[in-house]
């Protein structure tokens, strides 16, 4: 990547944020527009490390002009700006329809008129498959999404294929499972489930452990997944394909649970709680990745356990605790 002008949606979230200082430490010249909603997880202070060496443009992808001036000379688009609460997903579903798919749409759009030789990087949810028919799910699975942010997800998805087919705009469909690690948002349990388990933990507070705790899940560490995209992004035969981003391995979430409390310290405990009626008509069932075509095309696997995993994570909220706590 070295030299590449790329831009990156969502820069200043947790995956966005992530891939911005891989990319950096790579020798992209990187540009981010984020437009830091509130509670969406634009935090400046994720890209401290790189701060210096980017560009940053508080913009929405939803803004026409904006768009149309920064994909302009870009040789790569990675598109992860998202409307990303479950929450508000559940309650008004304005907010995803208008974020995920207009502002893909914008986007897609900006790309045809200004810079149709640009390589297009969509990271999208392992959600859009809905319930699993079997395990490991693979790119063929039907895809059922349960909630209203795992169907716009999808809808934007589909209309990056129709861009990559129709109007030349090469686009990689990235599909990722449970993602955890340094950077998320951490004020609320709207967002990933593993890293608020983690503060939890941290803060020494009951952890609930939803029905028995069997339910599985292939979680999966950061840097892998940013290390996923990258790769995707640097392989030519990716270009127009669905991929999925995972781990071959699905663990319980009472192991998940356990490992965080064993790590966390004596403090840290985990109770079983009912499915609230929200959560459980949203519950997609057991879940695990089928990776044979990333490792096929690319040769990308995971490296990061889940104890090494979990032990970063805590390691860096501890460290930096008051820039997201708060």
């Amino acid at each position: 990547m070295k030299g590449k002008r790329v831009l990156v949606t969502g820069g200043l979230g947790f995956i966005g944020s992530s891939l911005v200082i891989a990319l950096v430490k790579r020798g992209a010249k990187v540009t981010i527009v984020d437009n830091v909603a509130p509670m969406q997880g634009g935090n400046l202070f994720n890209i401290s490390p790189v701060l210096p060496r980017v560009v940053i443009n508080y913009s929405d992808i939803r803004d026409v002009s904006s768009m149309n001036q920064l994909v302009q000379d870009k040789e790569y688009i990675f598109h992860l700006a998202r409307q990303t609460d479950h929450i508000v997903s559940q309650t008004n579903p304005f907010p995803d329809i208008d974020v995920n798919i207009k502002g893909t749409a914008i986007l897609l759009e900006a790309c045809k008129k200004n810079n149709p030789t640009v390589r297009f990087i969509n990271v999208g949810t392992r959600g859009q498959y809905g319930s699993a028919v079997k395990l490991p799910v693979s790119e063929k699975a039907p895809t059922n999404p349960k909630g209203i942010y795992e169907l716009t997800n999808l809808a934007a998805e589909k209309m990056v294929k129709i861009y990559n087919d129709n109007y030349g705009i090469r686009s990689v469909m990235l599909r990722l499972t449970n993602i955890y690690g340094p950077r998320a948002q951490m004020k609320t349990n709207h967002y990933g489930v593993v890293n608020w388990f983690i503060r939890q933990a941290v803060d020494g507070e009951c952890i609930s452990v939803f029905g028995d705790g069997q339910l599985k899940r292939d979680f999966l560490y950061i840097d892998d997944a940013v290390g996923a995209i990258i790769r995707c992004a640097k392989t030519s035969v990716c270009y127009g394909e669905v991929i999925n981003v995972g781990s071959p391995h699905a663990d319980t979430f009472l192991t998940l649970v356990q490992t965080i409390v064993k790590l966390a310290g004596k403090k840290a405990s985990y109770q079983f709680t009912p499915f609230s009626i929200e959560r459980k008509a949203q519950e997609p069932g057991d879940f695990a990745s089928d990776i044979t075509k990333i490792k096929k095309l690319t040769g990308w696997k995971p490296t990061t356990s889940l104890q090494e995993g979990i032990t970063k994570t805590i390691s860096y909220y501890r460290s930096y605790k008051k820039e997201y706590w708060s």
